[in-house]
């Protein structure tokens, strides 16, 4: 099978620093583009039969209207950005990628974990004022530092991610707690119901992916049924978490502090309501939990294995 593949936005997967060769092997021809505004999408589709795709919105009057289109190519695991449904319906397959990011988020999601516990950033933004020269003591302690060991994990979302999540929280003595699906009926064995969850854990991370039925999951209604004292992460997506309620319950210590690493807009705009400075114990990081040079090699190296897949007629990692 001849492939023509167009990859719409190359940024930030590659900084210059990853060899496309393995994927320009699978292809007959490979135009890359740094990234692609919404009134250039059709346009850079016309005339080629794979898209290879990280956060471009592709919609269903895109896709119609690119009629050589066989195969769309998702550079990451989730696929928010795509109207599956419409690939469905034209005949079109869409592949995606998968595990190739686990060291690097468990690593940013245990990071933020400690760094929250242990007031990392609030004593060391304390230390530049001069607060500890100050002090005459040897040690500074205006922050409250908590033990992670002993403490419940309440994991949304177990699979890859939520797996390897739970052998290093486990490892550093905390009890690990998995709630079943969102709004389902029946819970599973060895699963808590999401509102049992929320009341029990000490800290949530979520790993789920953001659907009509996960949007907004963590909402003020929510954030409200969580104890005060308790920890939220999201390495996801932006859209899991209500950014303005979030913002609102840290302001009004209804819990004890965020890491966030997703944005329902992104980049954020300058009046996003997490920017503001007067939020407590919030760590914010630019999507970069994914980012290890090591985790986008081996994008590179699924991509290539999907490509080599669907031209020899066996795709593999269909959505």
């Amino acid at each position: 099978m001849h492939l023509q593949a167009v990859m719409l936005d190359r940024l930030p997967l590659d900084r210059g620093d990853l060899d496309f060769a393995p994927i320009r092997a699978a292809v007959d021809q490979l135009v890359c583009h740094d990234a692609t505004a919404p009134g250039e999408i059709t346009d850079r589709l016309a005339g080629f039969d794979v898209v290879l795709v990280n956060k471009v919105q592709l919609d269903r009057e895109a896709l119609a209207a690119a009629d050589r289109l066989k195969l769309v190519l998702v550079m990451a695991t989730g696929t928010n950005n795509v109207d599956t449904d419409a690939c469905r319906d034209l005949g079109i397959s869409v592949c995606n990628c998968r595990g190739y990011a686990t060291p690097a988020v468990v690593q940013h999601v245990t990071a933020l974990l400690t760094a929250l516990a242990t007031r990392w950033h609030d004593y060391d933004a304390a230390i530049r004022r001069g607060d500890w020269q100050r002090s005459g003591t040897f040690c500074l302690l205006g922050y409250p530092i908590a033990e992670l060991a002993g403490r419940r994990l309440g994991i949304v979302g177990h699979g890859e991610l939520g797996r390897g999540v739970a052998r290093v929280a486990e490892a550093l003595g905390m009890e690990v707690l998995l709630a079943d699906r969102p709004y389902a009926r029946k819970i599973r064995p060895g699963r808590l119901s999401f509102d049992a969850m929320l009341a029990q854990a000490d800290a949530l991370t979520l790993h789920c992916p953001l659907t009509d039925a996960t949007r907004h999951l963590i909402d003020a209604d929510a954030l409200a049924r969580m104890p005060d004292h308790a920890l939220l992460i999201n390495t996801a997506r932006g859209g899991l978490v209500d950014e303005a309620a979030l913002a609102d319950a840290l302001r009004a210590g209804e819990i004890g502090g965020a890491g966030i690493d997703v944005f329902s807009r992104e980049p954020p705009p300058a009046d996003h309501p997490l920017l503001a400075e007067n939020i407590p114990n919030l760590i914010i990081t630019p999507h970069s939990a994914w980012g290890s040079l090591e985790a986008r090699r081996r994008l590179v190296g699924q991509l290539a294995e999907n490509l080599l897949a669907f031209r020899d007629g066996a795709p593999i990692r269909l959505v």
